[in-house]
């Protein structure tokens, strides 16, 4: 049935430089190669899928999902394409298909979607950089109201909204059935793992292990399972795909991690956890922060902070969490009375006692992180206050000697950069040379593009001491050490 022009296709389409035949041809070459030997697409059929919105029958959205995402280097899923279709009731179950943005059926459809281009895209060594990244206010938009106790919004513009409503993911080898409380158990333990991997080393290494592992939790979570072990099984995709969203963040699939980030959140609403949601929204901020979009950030934060005040189990600590983040954000806007008043309430928040445990997805929150996020924040507010150098200095001296204790190398990495950063500000060049070194001296452990990030911005604080010798083969080392830029993938 025509539904006019498909936009999403159009655009696509325009990125990848085919003609529509040769669309045509790749179509039935990959269905071919997969077992769909009755494909037999042709540019007459091309054009009404792009001009009228014709939607192909399946398998072809699936294929068309594969072709679009090899040739762009990113994920492009069915919905990207704008080639939903309504999705059956998960099995065993009667109910009519829900229809609102955030139902449980939908957001497992577009997980193992998503999981699933992502796990090919690993397989064939591409890198995701060509997607544009959504405006902070976009994604605050489409997750405001049940994050501050209110129904689910329907925005007029989704760009980010994960529906669920194509067809099944292509990648899907077979169907996972429902599983008991000792595999969710086992399921909750390797979180754990990865994460524990991610806070020492870096996400470049584990990325395509833990996606494989949230495609796999999305194919259970098509099935029904008691209320308990559901939500169970939810916030471990919440969990997970938070991770593999910071892993992309960490290895510069930047479009791939904001993804993540807000399915985690979806996730979380399926938990009914707006904490964790909440923490989910703050890496996205965090994300924005690293690439320099601050009031993006801000607008996150709000969203995340009013999320945690709608809920009745944000812990003190989440709270606190969530405050060094608006005060990194407040810091990169020169806001000084800001970024003290949130800091101040941070360290009040985390000493505050409290009788409930603190969930999983918090335990790396502790004195050593809480530390590194008030000496980021001074670092950055130095820049435009050069009296927040002291602050900065004496955190991230307290924040490196707690990480010796707990064998996070990577945090105290980026802990050492700030360090060296404040010390570059204040104009305090031999502190910053040590510091620096150190950093080169261990930085090849780490898998992780945040780090060459940083470790960028602190070479650029050099320059205006570069003469002295000792500061001229500082960046002449740290030139020989940052990885050549990668190449753009030929369209």
């Amino acid at each position: 049935m025509s539904r006019g022009p498909n936009s999403r296709l159009a655009d696509h389409f325009a990125l990848t430089g085919w003609s529509k035949g040769e669309l045509a041809r790749l179509v039935n070459r990959r269905g071919a190669a997969l077992g769909e030997q009755q494909l037999s697409t042709d540019t007459s059929r091309v054009r009404r899928w792009i001009e009228q919105g014709e939607i192909p029958r399946d398998p072809v959205p699936r294929v068309l999902a594969a072709v679009f995402t090899e040739r762009l280097g990113r994920v492009v899923t069915t919905e990207d394409l704008g080639l939903e279709r309504h999705r059956p009731a998960r099995s065993g179950s009667t109910a009519t298909p829900p229809t609102e943005p955030g139902a449980p059926d939908r957001t497992a459809a577009v997980l193992t979607e998503f999981t699933g281009m992502d796990l090919m895209l690993n397989r064939r060594g591409l890198v995701g950089a060509t997607a544009a990244l959504a405006a902070g206010a976009v994604i605050a938009d489409n997750l405001h109201d049940w994050l501050t106790g209110g129904a689910v919004a329907e925005a007029a513009t989704r760009p980010l909204v994960v529906r669920g409503d194509g067809p099944e993911p292509l990648t899907e080898a077979y169907e996972p059935g429902p599983v008991g409380k000792d595999e969710v158990a086992a399921l909750e333990r390797s979180v754990e793992v990865f994460r524990a991997w991610d806070a020492s080393r870096g996400g470049g290494l584990q990325r395509k292990a833990v996606v494989g592992q949230l495609n796999e939790v999305g194919g259970l979570l098509t099935h029904g399972h008691p209320a308990a072990l559901e939500r169970r099984l939810w916030t471990v995709a919440a969990n997970l795909a938070v991770l593999v969203g910071w892993m992309s963040h960490d290895v510069g699939l930047e479009p791939t991690a904001q993804r993540y980030f807000v399915i985690a959140a979806q996730a979380a609403r399926e938990a009914d956890d707006r904490p964790r949601a909440g923490e989910a929204v703050s890496r996205a901020a965090r994300q924005m922060l690293h690439l320099g979009r601050a009031d993006e950030a801000l607008d996150l934060m709000r969203l995340a902070r009013a999320g945690t005040r709608a809920a009745d189990g944000a812990l003190p600590r989440t709270r606190a969490m969530l405050c060094t983040v608006e005060a990194w954000a407040q810091a990169s806007l020169g806001r000084a009375d800001a970024t003290h008043r949130a800091l101040g309430e941070a360290e009040e928040l985390f000493v505050r006692p409290t009788d409930r445990p603190t969930p999983s997805w918090m335990a790396l929150f502790d004195e050593a992180e809480l530390h590194g996020m008030q000496a980021l924040a001074h670092r950055t507010l130095a820049e435009h206050d050069t009296g927040a150098v002291p602050a900065a200095v004496h955190h991230a001296e307290q924040a490196i000697r707690l990480r010796q204790r707990t064998g996070r190398e990577r945090s105290a990495l980026f802990d050492r950069i700030t360090l060296a950063s404040a010390h570059w500000i204040a104009d305090e060049h031999e502190a910053a040379v040590a510091q620096a070194n150190r950093v080169l001296d261990s930085i090849g452990q780490t898998s992780s593009q945040r780090t060459w990030d940083r470790l960028r911005a602190m070479d650029r604080l050099s320059v205006r001491h570069q003469r002295r010798p000792e500061v001229a083969e500082l960046r002449e080392r740290i030139r020989a050490a940052l990885p050549a830029p990668r190449a753009p993938r030929p369209i």
